[in-house]
């Protein structure tokens, strides 16, 4: 395979009908999200959005692209919050997230949760990584303690707690549940 340079890849990514992935000189073309894939992430943009407004943070949808300088990857997470002012590598690439979620498809999610996370680690600005599942009520909440180390915690729409079903996000101060992450995503495929 051809090697392509960063700068080839943003330069043809600006232009493309669709998106890429570049990871180590290789373009990856993503694919299409079904509807419950779409419904899912669509259902946390629009909450985080509604529970960050008028604070200082704020997220962002996939189609924002983010650059992780020490390993080199752009990628496009399903959404992804910064607080602060946001820090762009050439306007248009994140490099500050404080959180970042992905719904997990079947192509994708041992990638998401192996080499992906491993990637995101290298973010220094990155408190909390969301691994959302699309086939069941699940969620697995990778946290950064103050020391530097990732906490796993895995909650399940089955087990929750009465008192809160669903997850805290507590570097950015959010609460969301499953009935709003996934609202009218059930019926779909």
């Amino acid at each position: 395979m051809k090697y392509i340079t960063p700068e080839e890849y943003l330069k043809a990514e600006r232009q493309a009908a669709f998106k890429s992935e570049y990871y180590d000189g290789q373009v990856f073309a993503m694919a299409g999200a079904t509807l419950r894939h779409t419904r899912i992430a669509t259902n946390m943009v629009i909450e985080l959005g509604a529970a960050l407004k008028g604070g200082r943070c704020q997220v962002f949808n996939s189609d924002l692209r983010v650059h992780i300088p020490a390993t080199g990857l752009y990628t496009y997470p399903d959404a992804s919050v910064v607080c602060g002012d946001p820090v762009v590598f050439q306007t248009d690439n994140l490099q500050n997230p404080v959180v970042i979620a992905e719904v997990l498809s079947k192509s994708t999610r041992h990638h998401d949760r192996t080499t992906k996370f491993l990637d995101y680690q290298s973010i220094p600005s990155l408190k909390e990584y969301l691994l959302v599942s699309q086939q069941s009520r699940l969620l697995t909440q990778c946290t950064r303690s103050p020391g530097g180390e990732w906490r796993i915690e895995t909650h399940s729409d089955a087990t929750a707690p009465v008192d809160f079903p669903g997850v805290r996000l507590s570097s950015i101060g959010v609460e969301l549940t499953f009935e709003q992450i996934y609202a009218g995503a059930d019926s779909l495929p």
